[in-house]
This record gives C-alpha cells, sequence and structure tokens, in this order.
C-alpha cells in the first residue's frame, strides 16, 4: 500500500521507483486513485524547488502508474468509517490510504508520521526493503 508521499519520490527520485520495479510481479504494490491526484497536484511545485523538469516528473508518475495497482473508492469506501476513526487525530484526509490497508490487511508504504499509532503497520523507504525481502 503506497501513500501519495511515495508517489512523489518515485516521480522526482530514482530508489523508489527502483524498488517497485524490483519486487513487480513478487510483490503487489496499491495506490488508491486519490493519491495520484494528489502528488500530480503537488509535482509542479516541487520540481521546481528542486531543479527537476516538470514535464520529466509528471511523465514518469504516469509511467509508475503502470507498475502499481490503482483502486478507486468502491474498493475501499466499506472501510472508510473505521479508518475515519483511526485517522481522526492526525489527518483525516488520508482515510482512503488507511482504508485500503485496512481492506487488505496490508502495511502502508510512507514517510508520513500521520498513520503512526492508527495501529497500521508502517514501512518508510529507508527500511520498506526488508519487508519486501520476506514476501
Amino acid at each position: 500500500m503506497l501513500d501519495a508521499n511515495i508517489l512523489l519520490r518515485a516521480a522526482l527520485g530514482v530508489r523508489t521507483r527502483r524498488l517497485v520495479e524490483s519486487y513487480d510481479g513478487v510483490v503487489a504494490f496499491y495506490v488508491p486513485d486519490i493519491c495520484f491526484a494528489e502528488a500530480q497536484r503537488h509535482i509542479p511545485t516541487i520540481a521546481n524547488k528542486r531543479g527537476i523538469d516538470t514535464d520529466q516528473a509528471m511523465a514518469r508518475i504516469v509511467q509508475f502508474r503502470a507498475l502499481v495497482e490503482v483502486v478507486d473508492q468502491s474498493f475501499y469506501a466499506d472501510e472508510r468509517e473505521a479508518a475515519t476513526k483511526r485517522m481522526a487525530s492526525r489527518d483525516p484526509d488520508d482515510w482512503p490510504i488507511a482504508a485500503t490497508a485496512l481492506v487488505l490487511n496490508c502495511p502502508i508504504w510512507t514517510e508520513d508520521q500521520d498513520f503512526f499509532g492508527s495501529g497500521i503497520a508502517t514501512w518508510t523507504t529507508t527500511n520498506v526493503e526488508l519487508y519486501l525481502r520476506e514476501r
């Protein structure tokens, strides 16, 4: 389960994309549909700040979409109430990510501390390969 900030890393960097490519076919990576919209909204600002070509970053995120399973709200909507309760004290807007993780019973790959304490396992990019190797 990937958070929007991981999508940004895939579009703007190398390591995240390479990790997903390395484990493609071994592990399924899921992303709620809204995460792509969020990442695409933030790419121009972040790319400009880092001196990265915005068009290339946008093209990378489109290419990255082929490596993951994008799920729409109908897939995770039944877990909205449970996810919203778990995210209430942090960032309630992150409920789709929490809901998808609950439906799939899987951890969230994120750099966002808003998921910590939600009762859902989280992994950061620094350590996610430890989890991926076990699959």
